[in-house]
């Protein structure tokens, strides 16, 4: 019979050698997937990405192409939150009637008078929305003369040095003493957009119109992009019946070839 007391020493090694075994395997196996969720994760990214990609439209894209709209812009108004009280009463905002092609843009139920010198007026010119921090009235060229004001070329926002006119509303006037201008011809284009035609913000580009015995080429198409933008060309009613939009057979837009750049 052997000693009582070598039996528990024994017993004690062989758990020891157990629990060593045991750890070792633990450990081994934790490594393991550690390294297989690391090389499971790396090859698995780029999938993930390219899906991602694959997935991926830039605002107004077609079948992974730029999708050019160009949209006669009629005379308008844009309003500050302030001019609206004067001209549609205490408390009124903007109500949207249909949304433009630019997310986040509308024309306004609401539409204002505008007179200009000598009482020349011309009624019923819309409200596009929403509003912005300065009031601005965008005209074509007859629109001007038809007021009797020589207003400018200039690129939205850009009043300085502009003639005013007054404003009349069904509850109130407003006289602005600048911010009647000739809205120049632009883009809006997202950075997608702009990386396809190899443009960036404030260059210049051609917009070339083909009809019927009055085909046109537009300069100084100044370019905007921003990168919620749908692309779109922007010409007033004057440009529009110049080369007869609605009856082009061909549309193209494409790069100054003198990279003119807006100063």
């Amino acid at each position: 019979m052997r000693p009582i007391e070598n039996s528990q020493p024994n017993q004690n090694r062989k758990q020891e050698t157990k629990t060593k075994m045991t750890q070792t395997i633990d450990r081994s196996q934790i490594e393991a997937l550690v390294r297989n969720v690391i090389r499971g994760t790396r090859d698995a990214a780029p999938a993930k990405v390219a899906d991602s990609l694959s997935g991926f439209s830039p605002p107004g894209w077609v079948d992974g192409q730029p999708n050019l709209r160009v949209s006669i812009s009629a005379r308008h108004v844009h309003l500050t939150d302030e001019h609206v009280e004067m001209l549609f009463g205490a408390g009124s905002k903007l109500e949207p009637d249909k949304d433009l092609y630019q997310d986040g843009f509308y024309a306004a139920k609401q539409t204002v008078m505008v007179v200009g010198p000598r009482r020349r007026m011309l009624p019923n010119v819309r409200v596009l929305g929403p509003t912005r921090p300065f009031s601005q009235v965008e005209l074509a060229l007859t629109d001007s003369i038809s007021l009797g004001i020589d207003a400018p070329v200039r690129h939205s926002g850009h009043i300085h040095d502009t003639p005013g006119c007054v404003l009349v509303g069904p509850a109130g006037t407003v006289k602005l003493d600048h911010g009647v201008i000739r809205a120049a011809r632009h883009v809006h284009m997202n950075f997608a957009d702009a990386d396809h035609y190899g443009v960036k913000n404030s260059e210049k580009m051609q917009l070339v119109v083909k009809s019927k015995e009055c085909g046109v080429i537009f300069e100084d198409v100044l370019v905007r992009a921003d990168k919620d933008a749908k692309l779109e060309v922007h010409i007033d009613t004057d440009e529009g019946n110049a080369c007869n939009l609605e009856a082009a057979t061909e549309i193209l837009l494409r790069k100054d070839s003198c990279g003119c750049k807006k100063k």
